[in-house]
């Protein structure tokens, strides 16, 4: 039997070449900083990058982001959320066609890095990189910013137990603007996150302040997150 010749026009498909690039963030010098990794290649323009890779054989990219994460931290993330596939002409590192960005939050009392290579940048201090890079950097954090109403991310930033002044810090920093001391903690009463621990510590010459832990309280509804339409700056 003969073959049937291909349709005029038709080529074999070709296999684009994806990315998955992930954006660290924590608290660094009093500001929120990102991780990023310094260029071996001298070819490149940009002497910084976001930490990335691509998928192998037959790995998620989630798995392929945690990989790439745990390779610059040294650790694995908590959590990793995705942000955006980004298509676009937009130069990227490793030239790729699409890149996929994740996003975690680091603890700062994790900020130890196993590479001199590797380094925190104070978000307004961000080195020039590749515009690909720059654009999934700016979409991660306006996704944290976005999803701050319904999801406790910032307690990815704190230690096991903090002080409610360090967390109103923590969303202070994730949100770009100040916010009113008694309606946050008023908002952070009505959202039920934390409990108080038999833990104080002193923060200056005032009275020391009690500690808190994470642990939200069984609710019907789903909503995790703190109202910060209900809180003034």
């Amino acid at each position: 039997m003969r073959e049937r010749p291909m349709p005029p026009g038709r080529s074999a498909a070709r296999q684009l070449t994806i990315s998955v690039d992930v954006v660290l963030l924590t608290t660094y010098r009093g500001g929120l900083a990102v991780l990023l990794g310094r260029s071996g290649d001298v070819r490149l323009r940009e002497r910084w990058m976001l930490p990335w890779d691509a998928p192998r054989g037959e790995e998620s990219l989630s798995d392929a982001a945690f990989r790439a994460a745990r390779a610059a931290l040294g650790v694995t993330p908590g959590t990793l959320d995705q942000v955006a596939a980004f298509g676009d002409n937009r130069r990227h590192p490793g030239d790729a066609e699409v890149s996929v960005g994740f996003v975690g939050l680091v603890p700062h009392g994790e900020r130890s890095l196993p590479s001199s290579d590797l380094a925190w940048h104070r978000q307004g201090d961000v080195p020039s990189l590749a515009p690909r890079h720059r654009a999934i950097v700016d979409a991660a954090i306006g996704a944290v910013r976005t999803r701050l109403d319904y999801a406790p991310l910032a307690f990815g930033l704190l230690p096991a137990t903090f002080t409610l002044s360090e967390l109103q810090g923590v969303y202070e920093l994730l949100l770009g603007r100040s916010l009113h001391k008694a309606s946050f903690r008023r908002a952070l009463r009505a959202a039920a996150l934390v409990e108080a621990t038999d833990e104080w510590r002193s923060e200056g010459r005032g009275r020391p302040a009690q500690m808190f832990r994470y642990a939200p309280r069984r609710r019907r509804d789903s909503h995790r997150g703190v109202r910060f339409d209900l809180i003034g700056a």
